[in-house]
């Protein structure tokens, strides 16, 4: 079954919790992150709060990119990562499909550099207003968020 909706900036975006079901080869990933019980997130500086994520670069798979993007971005070392889901973004120019991964975080590490982000923030709950919330990234406020931890809520 496909869920579709419109995300933050009208976009239509197609989400699916079956395997692979719009690219084999994605070129996005975004990894919900679990460590000591809290959800870890990264604080993008120009976004805000946020998952880790980003592209699969040339020669590795989107399970090493997850892997990847979580240790650039937080310094969080991946245990378990489990796919969760696959979507679809469709733009005004573009088209983006990313895997939705799942990642248990068995250790964090201080890192000089986080790229594009300010490094790790680590949160009990979201908000109730995170749809509206500034501190939040736009990528936390659409469907794409609460269909996904409905389901890791319940792994």
């Amino acid at each position: 079954m496909v869920k579709t909706f419109r995300d933050y900036y009208n976009n239509h975006v197609q989400l699916s919790f079956s395997d692979h079901p719009f690219s084999q080869e994605p070129k996005h990933v975004w990894v919900i992150c679990r460590y000591d019980s809290k959800w870890l997130l990264t604080n993008h500086k120009e976004r805000g709060l946020e998952f880790p994520g980003g592209k699969v670069e040339s020669g590795e798979t989107a399970e090493e990119a997850a892997v990847r993007e979580v240790m650039e971005e937080t310094g969080g070392e991946v245990g378990d990562l489990t796919y969760v889901a696959q979507y679809k973004v469709s733009g005004k120019k573009e088209e983006i499909v990313k895997n939705v991964y799942l990642a248990n975080i068995v250790s964090l590490t201080k890192r000089d550099n986080y790229l594009e982000t300010e490094g790790p923030s680590l949160v009990a709950s979201f908000p109730e207003n995170i749809k509206t919330n500034r501190n939040y990234s736009f990528i936390m406020k659409d469907d794409v968020l609460t269909n996904c931890l409905a389901i890791v809520d319940n792994e």
